[in-house]
């Protein structure tokens, strides 16, 4: 009997938890990247969104810990260095609307670190706990087979010499941004996908920080940007990270960008609709300069609803659908793809017909809460590209509205919008009877007149210097 083995397209977190989902079903996964994966967490060259702030929701992370039974990864994380933020009590989150208040209720819990920390968390457990899972570094040029079947990659490389090509009974794109799928799958004749990229222009300016003194468990700050006004959105947050640091991303839409320069950047934030980020950096030390990104839009291609697919090919995150980074959900909404493959996989055999088709929609399904909300919300900036406002977006936003006010003051609004961002529930959630009630009622607890902190978080707040 022939050893099947699986190829997969990009050593990051979606390429590894992909090979996690397929190792139980083949005799060899070969994960391909053209970076030499580091020993430890370090920023990679083919990783330029590393130098951001990423979080990873609830819902991804309860992915993670099921493809990886036994990995313990939230346990490595943790001692690694990545911090656990409960949403519910561990966030200063002033919305449009108003401040969100701090429950006594632990929930929501979201783990926060540098992307090579959690990259590398993801890596080592997948590759301890999966013997037949290598990395090669090569680079996939295009796939092997035709319409009907894919049979494996042409192979080259990292400085683009050709190399051997590789059989395969599985292939997996998880490339991301920069894949070269499409024109891939026309060389095969399973052309015409459509494609859809919608574009707020958002601007990434992230800067790290050591976190000052009497600080050290400062909360997760957040200042988001408001989608309703008809102005460029203007956001920016402190993410609480391993070694004592503070990540301070802004992020500014079309017309409103944050500055590279590390003078504007501390001004820009000062600006926000609360200053309290920008006291916070203002007294803190820098570690290094200001990254700035501008690989931000939405980009989507209806894989699953190509006219002919190719049995034994699958795409996974980035390579299927992009979001703007502001919403964090990038790495969550990618693990949840790679569970619905382990789960096709294991419940349908790796050799059923249509499997590849079937998975692929799965996928789309797995994805289509972050880009709703992602789409739904950027489409309403002023200069966006590649999309329009429409009767459906308006009544969404005037809902959406609502619920954020509620949820200043009330824990089961509050929830609500924590079941979806956090993509543990389908944006369906919004509309139970405990968040459509307090959506029509409103907040049962008046607004806060400034942030809730602690007596400790205000004595804190209060001996900064006045210059702050």
């Amino acid at each position: 009997m022939n050893a099947r083995r699986a190829v997969v397209i990009g050593a990051g977190p979606a390429g590894l938890l992909a090979a996690a989902a397929l190792s139980p079903a083949v005799d060899e996964v070969v994960v391909l990247d053209r970076d030499e994966l580091p020993e430890g967490p370090e920023h990679r060259r083919g990783v330029p969104q590393s130098r951001h702030a990423h979080l990873l929701m609830p819902g991804g992370l309860e992915a993670m810990e099921e493809l990886l039974p036994g990995a313990d990864l939230r346990g490595r994380l943790v001692a690694a260095g990545a911090r656990e933020t409960a949403l519910s009590s561990d966030l200063l989150a002033l919305a449009p609307v108003g401040w969100f208040r701090r429950w006594r209720h632990r929930a929501f819990v979201t783990m926060t670190a540098g992307r090579p920390l959690l990259e590398w968390g993801v890596r080592r457990a997948v590759l301890d706990g999966s013997r037949n899972v290598v990395v090669r570094r090569a680079r996939a040029t295009g796939l092997r087979g035709g319409a009907r079947r894919v049979t494996g990659v042409h192979l080259a490389d990292a400085d683009g010499g050709p190399l051997e090509d590789l059989d395969a009974d599985w292939v997996v794109d998880a490339s991301g941004r920069g894949t070269r799928l499409l024109p891939w799958l026309e060389a095969l004749g399973a052309g015409g996908v459509r494609e859809r990229t919608v574009d707020s222009g958002l601007t990434n300016a992230t800067r790290v920080y050591r976190t000052p003194p009497g600080a050290r468990d400062w909360p997760m700050t957040l200042v988001q940007a408001d989608p309703w006004s008809g102005r460029p959105g203007r956001s920016g947050m402190i993410v609480p990270i391993e070694d004592g640091a503070w990540m301070v991303s802004l992020g500014g839409m079309r017309g409103s960008e944050p500055p590279k320069d590390p003078d504007a950047f501390v001004a820009y934030a000062l600006n926000l609709p609360s200053p309290l980020v920008g006291r916070l950096i203002a007294a803190a030390e820098p570690l290094g300069p200001v990254h700035v990104s501008r690989s931000t839009s939405n980009s989507r291609r209806y894989l699953e609803k190509a006219r002919r697919w190719p049995e034994g090919l699958v795409a996974l995150g980035d390579a299927a659908a992009t979001f703007n980074p502001v919403y964090g959900q990038g790495m969550s909404a990618a693990a949840l793809g790679a569970r619905a493959l382990a789960q096709a996989v294991r419940e349908h055999g790796i050799e059923a017909p249509g499997l590849a088709r079937r998975v692929q929609r799965a996928v789309a399904r797995a994805a289509e809460g972050a880009w709703s909300a992602a789409v739904g919300t950027d489409v309403l900036y002023p200069g966006v590209e590649g999309g329009r406002v429409t009767l459906g977006n308006r009544v969404a936003a005037a809902y959406s509205r609502r619920l954020y006010h509620a949820a200043t003051g009330s824990y089961a609004a509050a929830a609500a919008l924590w079941d979806v961002t956090t993509l543990r529930t389908p944006p369906s959630r919004l509309f139970r009877p405990d968040a459509l009630l307090h959506a029509l009622t409103g907040p049962p607890l008046p607004a806060l007149s400034g942030p809730p902190l602690t007596a400790a978080e205000r004595d804190f707040l209060a001996g900064l210097e006045p210059s702050a």
